[in-house]
């Protein structure tokens, strides 16, 4: 029964990886984990008596991401991110070096603001808005395209709230927020740092220097005229400034919450949808608009996905799985805190490379919890963990299904984008960011934390 049980489980896990993968017919990637999930739940590899601890697992992280996202939605209905978009273009002043920092700030923000998807889908259709807008040639779109979706989907490293993954991760080994960010922000800055550093001088010379600007009347019945770039007046964005300035003031007061109240047991996904409700409300009470867009707009399945994902990987801890990992790294991760954050950063980003980041990152953690690793070395390894599974996952464009997203709008949109011209990009920066983060989380926490 146990090798059958084996023998299903393997099956089920890389049919269903393979299918959420390559999404055949445009296929939501909940369709092929519900089915594997109910599958592993109707073979008794995952007992009934262990769905509500994997529910209570994954609905707070869950939760959290969809209020964040929801958040996003509202911003965007009232033209948040379109007035970005304009003025990115306007405040770059004709430099193309400027325009390329812009980006990368604005990719990097909105991911600790919201979360990487939710950056991705935010940020790739500004970024194409603005080389349309300016008529970049192909090969100049790429720095700007790439570096953008790279420093998005690694600036979820930094702070746990803006990855899914990290906050499932986070409750199994029961680290707090504030413990999180205090051992993990320094070697994670450092490693997007040296990751946009090597973005540059890999890009440089494919960036322009300068981009062609026009004079336009600023506002109707001035006579001021600023040179900026071709804006017609149809791209000047309304906004309602007082929803705009009160719809901020939410947002940093929610992401500021998440790391004052949750020492005092208040849990995340409450303050996550305080605040989104907030932000419904103050829409609703300006613009008298309902929550229709956002009910339908708001991908409800995150929930369900987290879910058949976290089965799927307990099915294959049931099987033998963490039994396996375990015997072979234990002579590895008990010694030297170096080598463990070395070998778990490395082992997540083949796992996170061969069947994406959520399912590795899952995987590695329960492992890590089976070690029998003092509290600091556990820690040490988790960190490690999550470095490979959201920067070291980015090698390829199946680590992440922020990175899979960011291709998708990019082939819809008619853009020009390769597993190859990303890989040959990728491969040159992100192992040299990867170890700089390993390294750095290491000395950091053993020289300054503890």
């Amino acid at each position: 029964m146990g090798e059958l049980n084996l023998i299903i489980m393997i099956s089920v896990f890389t049919i269903t990886i393979f299918v959420m993968l390559s999404r055949p017919f445009g296929l939501n990637e909940t369709v092929p984990t519900s089915i594997g999930a109910l599958i592993v739940l109707l073979a008794g590899i995952v007992p009934l008596a262990d769905v509500a601890r994997i529910f209570s697992i994954v609905s707070g992280a869950s939760l959290t991401i969809i209020s964040t996202i929801i958040m996003s939605i509202v911003l965007d209905s009232i033209g948040f991110f379109r007035w970005i978009a304009v003025n990115i273009v306007q405040r770059s002043n004709g430099s193309g070096i400027k325009l390329y920092i812009y980006i990368n700030l604005l990719c990097f923000f909105m991911t600790l603001f919201f979360n990487n998807d939710g950056s991705i889908l935010i940020t790739t259709p500004i970024i194409i808005h603005i080389v349309h807008l300016l008529k970049l040639k192909p090969h100049q779109m790429t720095p700007y395209f790439i570096s953008g979706a790279l420093i998005a989907t690694a600036a979820s490293a930094p702070i746990a709230v803006s990855n899914i993954s990290n906050l499932i991760a986070l409750k199994i080994v029961g680290l707090s927020l504030n413990s999180y960010i205090q051992m993990m922000f320094v070697p994670a800055m450092l490693a997007i740092i040296v990751i946009a550093v090597l973005l540059y001088r890999l890009f440089h010379r494919s960036i322009p220097k300068k981009i062609r600007k026009v004079p336009i009347k600023w506002n109707e019945g001035s006579s001021r005229y600023e040179y900026t770039h071709p804006l017609s007046a149809h791209e000047q964005p309304k906004i309602d400034w007082l929803l705009f300035k009160v719809s901020m003031v939410i947002v940093i007061a929610t992401r500021t919450s998440f790391f004052v109240l949750s020492p005092f047991g208040v849990s995340i996904e409450w303050i996550g949808l305080t605040g989104a409700l907030l932000m419904i409300a103050a829409r609703w009470i300006r613009m008298k608009k309902g929550a229709f867009d956002i009910i339908t707009k708001t991908p409800w399945h995150i929930l369900l996905f987290a879910f058949n994902m976290y089965v799927l990987v307990y099915g294959l801890k049931n099987v033998g799985l963490n039994t396996f990992l375990t015997a072979h790294l234990q002579n590895y991760v008990h010694g030297s805190g170096l080598q463990a954050s070395l070998i778990m950063g490395l082992l997540l980003t083949v796992f996170s490379n061969i069947f994406n980041n959520l399912p590795a990152v899952m995987i590695g953690t329960l492992a890590i919890t089976d070690l029998g690793l003092a509290p600091h070395m556990t820690q040490i390894t988790y960190l490690a963990n999550v470095m490979g599974s959201d920067i070291g996952a980015l090698l390829t464009p199946v680590g992440t299904l922020a990175t899979l997203i960011w291709m998708y709008l990019l082939k819809e949109h008619g853009i020009p984008m390769t597993w190859g011209k990303y890989i040959r990009v990728t491969i040159l920066v992100i192992p040299v960011g990867l170890i700089v983060g390993l390294c750095s989380l290491y000395y950091w926490i053993e020289w300054f934390v503890y």
